[in-house]
């Protein structure tokens, strides 16, 4: 640790008077030690506890002999110090080498101007400092400390600093930088004409993203970008038919557009039901697909269940017109039409192995599973929680609690999603929220698979589900609660990132 130097009286260090010295009147300082001691007395006076002339002073070193270190002797000098010890050398050297010169004075004869040479013996030659000594008196203890090296532990926290702010920056600049790359990349398209076949539907109403949404959703194109901008291309802009258009599997954008404005692409009579659709969906693509009415349609659906030979419990159509393609005979009338979707729901009963007695149960919970699943192995695990639910062993208020069938009863049929308000609503019939046991009746129209899973649950403990990514159809399969609200809470959170979902 640096501390400053004692305090000096640099006063008491002053140099010497080489005028009085050669006058006589100043002897020359032989230590420091003679420095610190008091002035000397007038001529002809002779101070308490001074020497004469021409003795020797007491604690003196008579000329030739060793001297005796001085009280400063084994301090560090300053710079200051060591020059004026060579100046006091070298003004020693020179009068001895004038009293060499001289040669010896005579007994009697005064010499006034040497006595006072004489009295004062020559310093002793310091000895050589030590090398400690040395840095003291070069260093200047008033100069600021220099700062020091950084060292591994700071070049370790100034990359660590540099890494955070990168982190930090990539956080903010990662939308942006992905809207860039997403503007000047292609988008995904698949080349030729495609393989297989498959029926088409354009709805009425459909513009040309929904057109170019329908045709990704259904493995006809790659992607949406890639024949919605093809489109904006177009001039004059392409106008589309309602109803069935044959198509085939990974088409390029242009080769599905081509088709589309095709007139032999388009299927006369044919139209398509997708799996889960409510009856209220499925008549408006009846009627496109068959040029029937609407109001044709709608009146032969009001017709009494039992003209269509479905179970006594049936209220209406629903659950009961098999989602599929169809291509009929021109000349059928509405009812004609449906009885055609019954019979094929029968037929997909009877093949599952269901009893007629069983019909209406089967299709109950397989409408319910259509609405509820979305992966292919989920059907399997959804069917299973509800089935645990309605065992009292297991779930003793036998609430299925789906979101499904509140909306249904809402009106909501393309909804899975409900509200605090709706869900609390007793009056919504199909509230499974408050009225326990299996809804009073099918929430949509359900194909091969629901039937199937309803009929074979996967083996499992699960009591809750819940999709959390809609797009994907992804779910987690919980046993209790606090699993189910941490799913939840991943659904929410999807949610608010699409809120085209409602």
């Amino acid at each position: 640790m640096t501390q400053p130097p004692p305090e000096r009286d640099d006063t008491d260090r002053a140099a010497a008077d080489w005028h009085a010295m050669l006058a006589g009147d100043a002897p020359v300082r032989a230590s420091r030690a003679a420095d610190a001691a008091p002035p000397r007395p007038q001529a002809g006076a002779t101070p308490t506890g001074a020497t004469p002339t021409g003795a020797t002073p007491t604690g003196a070193t008579p000329t030739g002999a060793t001297p005796t270190p001085s009280a400063a002797e084994g301090q560090p000098m300053t710079r200051r110090e060591a020059r004026e010890a060579e100046q006091r050398q070298a003004a020693e050297a020179e009068a001895a080498a004038v009293l060499a010169a001289a040669g010896p004075p005579a007994d009697d004869a005064p010499l006034p101007f040497f006595d006072s040479i004489v009295a004062e013996p020559a310093a002793p030659e310091p000895a050589r400092p030590s090398r400690a000594e040395r840095r003291a008196v070069n260093s200047d203890p008033y100069e600021p400390e220099k700062p020091k090296r950084r060292g591994a532990w700071g070049c370790l926290i100034g990359l660590l600093v540099v890494v955070a702010l990168g982190a930090v920056a990539f956080f903010f600049l990662q939308g942006p930088i992905n809207a860039v790359i997403e503007r000047f990349t292609p988008a995904a398209d698949f080349e030729g004409s495609g393989t297989g076949e498959v029926v088409f539907m354009i709805h009425d109403g459909d513009g040309g993203s929904d057109i170019a949404t329908n045709l990704v959703d259904e493995g006809v194109t790659a992607s949406h970008d890639a024949f919605y901008d093809l489109l904006l291309e177009q001039s004059p802009e392409p106008e589309f038919h309602p109803g069935a258009y044959r198509l085939a599997e990974k088409m390029s954008a242009q080769a599905a557009l081509d088709a589309l404005q095709d007139p032999a692409t388009k299927l006369e009579n044919t139209f398509v039901i997708p799996e889960g659709t409510a009856t209220v969906d499925a008549l408006p693509y009846i009627a496109e697909g068959t040029g029937l009415p609407i109001e044709e349609l709608q009146a032969a659906a009001a017709e009494p269940p039992a003209s269509y030979g479905l179970p006594a419990e049936a209220t209406n159509l629903e659950g009961f017109l098999f989602p599929a393609t169809y291509t009929l005979d021109p000349g059928l009338d509405a009812h004609a039409v449906l009885q055609t979707l019954v019979d094929r729901q029968f037929e997909a009963l009877d093949a599952a192995g269901v009893a007629p007695e069983d019909r209406w149960r089967t299709i109950v919970l397989a409408a319910l599973i259509q609405r509820e699943a979305g992966l292919r192995d989920d059907f399997y695990k959804v069917s299973r929680v509800f089935q645990n639910r309605l065992d009292p062993a297991k779930w003793e208020t036998g609430l299925l609690e789906s979101d499904a069938t509140v909306a249904y009863g809402t009106g909501n049929t393309h909804l899975v999603t409900t509200t605090d308000e709706e869900r609390a609503n007793a009056a919504n019939l199909y509230n499974t929220y408050l009225h326990p046991g299996l809804p009073i009746g099918p929430i949509s129209n359900p194909g091969d698979l629901a039937i199937d899973a309803a009929l074979h649950p996967a083996d499992g403990p699960w009591l809750f589900f819940v999709t959390w990514n809609l797009d994907t159809g992804e779910t987690i399969f919980s046993e209790t609660v606090e699993q189910h609200d941490a799913a939840v809470e991943k659904w929410l959170a999807w949610m608010d990132e699409h809120p085209e979902y409602g």
